[in-house]
């Protein structure tokens, strides 16, 4: 027997219009963690009074934090395990703060028929339904044996 490609996933093969959400408060113990994995020491993340100064008005967080929401997302919800990244275009569109609490959404826009591969609508919202981060990604979802 053939396998579709979608054996590690919760929800077997996903559909176009499914969607999955995930929402967590951001805090400076991720900005710390995040540089110890990168080495992204930017003042604006880390001096409060260069960040006051700035455009920004204040610390934010990295872009690598806004986005990674998503990852969780997709690797544990919707595809769901197995899945990872081919591709994504994100556009930064506001800055996520320290406190900021983000919502992550994907929404199944393509599902191939012949690979296990979907594109998905993603976003990023802060507490008050704005939009930080928004685009596209597609994803290659490994059977797990």
């Amino acid at each position: 027997m053939k396998s579709d490609g979608w054996l590690g996933t919760i929800r077997g093969k996903p559909q176009v219009g499914d969607s999955a959400e995930r929402t967590r408060e951001v805090s400076e113990r991720d900005i710390a963690l995040f540089t110890e994995i990168t080495g992204d020491r930017n003042p604006l993340h880390y001096d409060n009074d260069v960040a006051a100064r700035s455009v920004f008005g204040g610390l934010i967080v990295q872009g690598g934090i806004t986005s990674g929401i998503l990852n969780a997302i997709v690797a544990e919800d919707l595809p769901g395990p197995g899945t990872v990244f081919l591709g994504v275009e994100w556009k930064f569109v506001k800055a996520v703060y320290v406190g900021d609490v983000i919502t992550g959404r994907v929404e199944v826009t393509a599902v191939r028929d012949d690979k296990p591969i979907c594109t998905l609508a993603t976003t990023v919202s802060n507490q008050h339904g704005v939009v930080c981060l928004s685009g596209t990604a597609n994803t290659y979802t490994a059977a797990l044996r």
